[in-house]
């Protein structure tokens, strides 16, 4: 008896991390509805089952977080947390390349070096604000989105697009309008599942969640957009792979 009682202190006054994972924070959840899609992530789902999932970020500045510890608290790292908590016993490597000030077309440039360095399953490509800053053609912005996605399919690895991010300082200056609208397109056109980060992020502003005036004065509100960023793409995927169904053994 004195060892069944003793049992169930230590279990009482286990830590935290011995419990079940963390829930995704109420203030990331409220965009929530922003996520769901209807296409699925074949390739992805594959690798999961086989227990090895290669990532590729594609992205500008927005992608990352200045200071030493940047890299670490900036979506693809949280992202990459979310999904290993969500799939233990699936190893998941993650690459990046993430440079500031390139449009669709330069990353487009690098695409090739990228996929045949990491080989990845699944690509998530980020972009539209570079674009619309620079005001960039939306035909050839949409062109270029949709040969990335012929080629990294060609390669064998799923997309995941991801598109600008809202600003109240840079709204009345810039239209993201048809460059989301572009990525839209191409994303139905090719059944792969959409971010809508632009969405997410404005329903944050609007119900007084995050102040985007003052986001780039408080790193520490960027690194919570980050952490709710990488846990809301991690839902997407998992519920993409989920749509999926049952995977054959193996890999691609």
């Amino acid at each position: 008896m004195r060892r069944v009682v003793l049992l169930a202190l230590l279990v009482l006054a286990a830590p935290a991390s011995a419990q079940a994972p963390v829930e995704t924070p109420a203030e990331c959840r409220v965009a929530e509805a922003h996520v769901s899609q209807a296409f699925p992530l074949p390739q992805t789902a594959r690798a999961i089952s086989a227990k090895h999932l290669d990532v590729l970020v594609l992205g500008a500045g927005s992608s990352a977080l200045p200071g030493a510890d940047g890299q670490k608290k900036a979506y693809p790292a949280r992202f990459k947390e979310a999904l290993s908590a969500a799939l233990p016993g699936v190893a998941i490597m993650l690459v990046t390349d993430v440079k500031s000030a390139r449009t669709a077309e330069v990353m487009l440039a690098s695409l090739p070096q990228d996929l045949a360095k990491s080989n990845p399953q699944l690509v998530i490509w980020q972009t539209g604000t570079v674009d619309a800053l620079q005001g960039a053609d939306p035909d050839r912005f949409g062109d270029a989105i949709e040969k990335g996605v012929f080629l990294a399919r060609s390669t064998g690895a799923d997309v995941v697009l991801m598109n600008g991010q809202y600003s109240p300082r840079t709204e009345s200056m810039i239209n993201l309008g048809a460059y989301a609208e572009a990525m839209r397109w191409v994303a139905v056109q090719h059944e792969i599942p959409l971010f809508d980060r632009y969405a997410v992020m404005k329903t944050w502003a609007d119900l007084g969640i995050f102040d985007f005036n003052v986001a780039t004065k408080k790193l520490d509100m960027a690194e919570r957009v980050h952490d709710c960023i990488g846990r809301l793409l991690a839902d997407l995927v998992l519920e993409a792979v989920k749509s999926e169904g049952p995977q054959a053994e193996g890999g691609r």
